[in-house]
């Protein structure tokens, strides 16, 4: 069915590039032409308002995609979506991704014997259950997913919220207000950053109580970030132009530069000298770090959105063609695309395989080769990272956190 008007049954709705089955309701208004020539793939957009509600402030018209991407996206209405945005990687923090020295002592269970001063073995999980996955209820729609030494958050688009999840048992320590469509978290070491979709900030709280510490205007729809053990780099679609991914202090929030990136970007990684977007015309730019300066843009398939360092490769999540790419980080050299399918959304390494956020599935793939050696089923997955035992995603359709036991599975 196509049109301006509701769905009459389970809508199908964008959240930052994905194909989700609302079963809330929340986006009614959003449908999806399929191009006769392919199947997959996303668009950029532009923005306006609707005078409904805060949310309904993100009222959209979404431009025909790039012909690589093969779906036209239709005027809606009222609807709390935002840029196609990934990982986050934050976007997605991996394993390989540099971290600060504050960063290195987190906290474990009494339990455990593990060395605290590595955060990434700082979980020391008691609840583990018997098929190695977990599943802890969070705020609605939680997009974004980072880990902070001790603790998981998670951004809840649908209620402008993050909630703080203590890693080694499971507890939920607080749901603290963070903005109007709360979509990456990244943790700098010592604070959280939160991309607010709804209002074009980033806002900084302080991990130990949630305290707003500050609230910056980045730009229209601020997707997944990245540290990079100094600043948070964080993508905005302009209204007219290129994509921007820009530059923040982290101590002040300034902003040091913005940078013109691919149409539509969505996330960041970092891989210890540069800085990699994903973009929604189905590339990936490479930046130098301490200058912005663009050292490539390298094709991917369609609808790139999560994206990962692990420690020598790039690999990028493609929503809109169910495979995910691997980039040789030193020169960008696609070194393979592989099948990912349940339409992958966050991408996470956790010191040995690759793991997919998705749709349909959360997905472990051998690095090597891309070979599938796991598959678990899920209602739609999206925020993705590892805490050294633990990968976690964010379920936005049943507003969960989900947990899998790397070494049980």
């Amino acid at each position: 069915m196509i049109g301006e008007h509701r769905a009459e049954n389970m809508a199908q709705c964008d959240f930052a590039g994905i194909f989700a089955q609302n079963r809330d309701n929340v986006c009614p208004n959003m449908i999806f032409r399929p191009s006769p020539r392919l199947g997959g793939g996303l668009g950029g957009l532009n923005s306006g308002r609707s005078g409904r509600s805060p949310m309904s402030d993100l009222r959209l018209r979404f431009a025909s995609l790039d012909r690589t991407l093969g779906y036209q996206m239709i005027k809606m209405r009222s609807i709390p979506v935002f840029a196609m945005v990934v990982a986050m990687a934050s976007f997605i923090p991996g394993r390989a991704q540099k971290r600060p020295a504050a960063e290195e002592t987190g906290s474990h269970s009494q339990a455990s014997k593990r060395d605290t001063r590595n955060p990434l073995k700082a979980a020391s999980l008691t609840w583990d259950q018997t098929d190695g996955t977990t599943r802890i209820k969070v705020g609605s729609q939680p997009y974004g997913v980072a880990f902070d030494g001790a603790n998981i958050w998670t951004a809840n688009f649908g209620d402008g919220t993050v909630t703080k999840v203590r890693a080694n048992d499971g507890e939920v320590l607080g749901t603290f207000k963070a903005g109007v469509a709360p979509y990456g978290v990244t943790f700098d070491g010592t604070d959280l950053w939160v991309s607010n979709q709804g209002e074009g900030t980033v806002v900084k709280l302080r991990t130990s109580d949630g305290k707003v510490m500050g609230r910056f205007a980045v730009g229209h729809y601020p997707g997944w970030m990245a540290f990079d053990g100094a600043h948070i780099w964080v993508t905005t679609v302009p209204s007219h132009g290129p994509g921007k991914v820009s530059e923040l202090r982290i101590t002040d929030g300034k902003i040091l530069g913005s940078f013109n990136v691919g149409n539509s970007p969505v996330a960041v990684a970092f891989d210890g000298a540069n800085i990699w977007v994903t973009n929604g015309d189905g590339t990936v730019s490479k930046l130098r770090a301490t200058d912005g300066e663009k050292l490539g843009t390298f094709a991917v398939e369609g609808g790139p959105i999560g994206i990962a360092f692990d420690g020598a490769n790039i690999w990028v999540a493609n929503r809109g063609y169910a495979s995910v790419t691997k980039l040789r980080a030193s020169d960008g050299k696609n070194l393979g695309t592989f099948p990912a399918p349940g339409g992958p959304y966050g991408v996470a390494f956790d010191g040995t395989n690759i793991w997919l956020s998705g749709e349909s599935f959360v997905l472990k793939l051998r690095p090597t080769d891309g070979t599938e050696l796991g598959r678990w089923a899920t209602t739609g997955a999206a925020g993705i990272t590892f805490d050294g035992k633990i990968v976690w995603t964010g379920e936005f359709n049943d507003n969960v956190l989900a947990g899998y036991h790397v070494e049980k599975l």
